[in-house]
């Protein structure tokens, strides 16, 4: 498996996401791509600790971790699952700045490595390993990836 804290690996997600223009279309959801890279950005950005989404606890206890075993699986993410709220983004947003503010949280978690992640349990997967981390930003970014065609 790939693995996100190695820097030929991350290049591989970049030169996709440098494949992706303005006018690139979705092939399934709601998002347009400027959209999907703000999206993208949200799982780094848990993982560094700088955003923490709100769960209820209810729904964290009855799906957690039956959610954390199907998603760190060998299979891909399915399509139209559902977010977190602070990973929905209706709004409209600038195409380059997302291209490259994703870009740059990317390589930080690459260069950062374990020092860049939070030490405080997922909101809602709980406990994740390191590897765990990597295996998640790379299963969503793929997921989101291919929702372009790239």
């Amino acid at each position: 498996m790939n693995n996100f804290f190695k820097e030929d690996h991350t290049n591989e997600f970049i030169n996709r996401i440098n494949k992706l223009t303005h006018t690139s279309k979705a092939e399934w959801g709601k998002m347009n791509v400027s959209q999907m890279l703000k999206h993208a950005q949200v799982p780094l950005e848990v993982a560094s600790g700088n955003i923490v989404p709100k769960v209820n606890p209810i729904i964290k206890f009855l799906f957690g971790k039956v959610a954390k075993k199907q998603l760190l699986s060998d299979q891909g993410f399915k399509k139209n699952l559902p977010t977190f709220k602070e990973g929905l983004i209706a709004d409209q947003r600038d195409f380059e700045k997302e291209k490259e503010q994703l870009i740059k949280l990317i390589k930080n978690f690459q260069q950062k490595g374990e020092a860049g992640i939070t030490k405080k349990p997922h909101p809602f997967f709980g406990e994740l390993t390191l590897q765990d981390w990597s295996t998640l930003q790379i299963k969503h970014l793929d997921h989101h990836l291919k929702q372009f065609g790239v």
